[in-house]
């Protein structure tokens, strides 16, 4: 199984278009355990982009609620995730092959059966994969903040791609944010509030405590002890 991450994108006149992405392809090295998880469990468990909707209850041999998650890093807490809700199906989206590898080989340990991967850019996968009004979650766990001034507009949290992603969730489905920067947390904040169809699942119409439904990572419980914060922005589709 091949996925090229990126696909080129064309101008009428057939020229190479170039878009701005929020991610930028560091694949570092792979370990033999990794290599060996993406040779025989990514046949299994992968799934290959096509530029065309996918049969969501037909990739999990059923009907379920299904969660996507955008950029799940190594996999450990979409592993977790998958573990402690049999009853769901798990979409997980990596661009980065070490993370891909670590994932497979976890699941594969954890004898799980309802999580697929990818690895691909998920902006293409939302809009050419993911068929409108079919997913009950999505997840977007400390996303890339690209926190100088210049570079802001590669956070992956914009208008267009909030849209985007209502548009995927079914009616009352929760789009679930999580930012370990407070001035991201108040920009997804600002762009959420911005877009029409949906609502805040926050009483204060801010932020919410860490839900259970979100494990807590070893990274963000050593920022507990150095006394970051974290910030978990939830919200419903309610058009």
């Amino acid at each position: 199984m091949i996925n090229d991450v990126i696909s080129p994108e064309f101008d009428q006149n057939g020229r190479t278009m170039r878009r701005i992405r929020s991610f930028v392809r560091r694949q570092g090295r792979l370990t033999k355990g990794q290599q060996q998880a993406l040779d025989n469990y990514l046949p299994v468990m992968g799934v290959e982009y096509h530029a065309e909707p996918v049969d969501i209850a037909a990739l999990f041999y059923r009907n379920a609620p299904t969660v996507l998650e955008i950029g799940f890093g190594m996999g450990a807490s979409l592993v977790t995730m998958a573990g402690n809700n049999p009853q769901k199906n798990f979409l997980g989206i990596e661009v980065h092959l070490p993370g891909v590898g670590a994932c497979l080989a976890d699941a594969h340990a954890a004898k799980l059966n309802n999580l697929r991967v990818m690895c691909h850019d998920a902006v293409e996968v939302l809009q050419n994969m993911i068929p409108d009004s079919s997913l009950d979650i999505v997840q977007l766990f400390f996303p890339d903040p690209w926190h100088k001034a210049r570079h802001n507009k590669r956070r992956i949290v914009q208008p267009p791609f909030v849209k985007l992603v209502l548009r995927k969730l079914k009616m009352g489905g929760v789009f679930h944010m999580a930012t370990d920067w407070q001035t991201y947390a108040e920009y997804m904040l600002e762009v959420m509030n911005g877009v029409t169809g949906y609502r805040n699942i926050s009483s204060e119409n801010d932020y919410l405590p860490r839900p259970d439904t979100r494990p807590l990572t070893k990274f963000e419980l050593r920022g507990q002890r150095l006394g970051y914060c974290v910030w978990d922005l939830m919200f419903e589709r309610r058009k």
